[in-house]
């Protein structure tokens, strides 16, 4: 099953099939027996595999009866979400759609983020927020960008964690929580990663340099330039989208209404 434990890879199918539907909301999930009969497990490891699909949000326990699979797309919270996504992959479509929302999130917690620090920058530094640690970082990601073959899980963690520190910086304590979860369930899936390198990784460099000369300015910029940020900011977002379907082989014209919806 894999080079982790049965219990994570057991676990893992079973949520697959919930994800896939191939078990319904309410119905009993296969007891502990019929787990162990199947995957060929004791009893002891099947009700530990079951007990980590509890701890995923996908199934319930109910005392006499067993595991009761839950309503997992309408009732889940943010984990479970994020393991959802993960286990849509194999669905293009369901996957899509949630790559869709997690990307139309986190556009508009980052959007925020950036216009709110570059609205106070040039009255003075924001508290916990160092200039000389971003040019630090973003020389990092340089380093990482210039690579034969870029790093970009780790180039994209760092930038999730820069967008934290403006968030803790702007006492936006709610959509830091949120977006740590984005960036679990984004970091988690290798095309998800991919997919927020449509273009060049130096591009991504390049944007928090320009980010950094107008944070240094005494003026900020101009509504003019904030016009521009928005709308390449958005049709960025829109290749992130059209480059997720292509990974996941979605092609043609439904690739296109996707990436525009985006």
């Amino acid at each position: 099953m894999g080079s982790r434990t049965v219990v994570a890879d057991v676990a893992d199918e079973l949520a697959r099939r919930v994800a896939a539907g191939e078990y319904q909301p309410g119905e009993l999930m296969p007891s502990v027996r019929q787990v162990a009969d199947e995957f060929e497990m004791n009893r002891a490891t099947a009700q530990l595999t079951l007990g980590r699909l509890e701890s995923y949000g996908f199934v319930e326990a109910r005392r006499g009866k067993g595991f009761t699979i839950r309503e997992v797309r309408s009732a889940g919270g943010l984990d479970v979400y994020r393991h959802l996504f993960r286990f849509s992959i194999p669905m293009p479509e369901v996957a899509i759609e949630m790559f869709r929302d997690i990307v139309e999130v986190e556009r508009g917690i980052v959007m925020d983020a950036l216009l709110a620090y570059t609205g106070t920058a040039h009255g003075g530094p924001v508290a916990g927020f160092d200039l000389a640690e971003l040019k630090a970082e973003v020389d990092a990601l340089e380093t990482l960008a210039r690579l034969d073959v870029p790093d970009h899980r780790r180039i994209l963690a760092i930038e999730i964690g820069i967008v934290r520190r403006l968030l803790v910086a702007l006492e936006s304590s709610l959509q830091r929580a949120i977006l740590n979860s984005i960036g679990d369930m984004v970091l988690e899936v290798p095309q998800a990663v991919d997919a927020y390198f449509a273009g060049a990784a130096d591009l991504h460099v390049l944007v928090w340099r320009a980010l950094i000369a107008v944070w240094e300015s005494e003026s900020g910029p101009s509504p003019a330039q904030l016009a521009l940020f928005e709308d390449l900011f958005g049709i960025y977002h829109n290749k992130v989208m059209a480059r997720f379907e292509e990974l996941l082989g979605v092609q043609g014209e439904d690739s296109g209404v996707h990436a525009a919806t985006a």
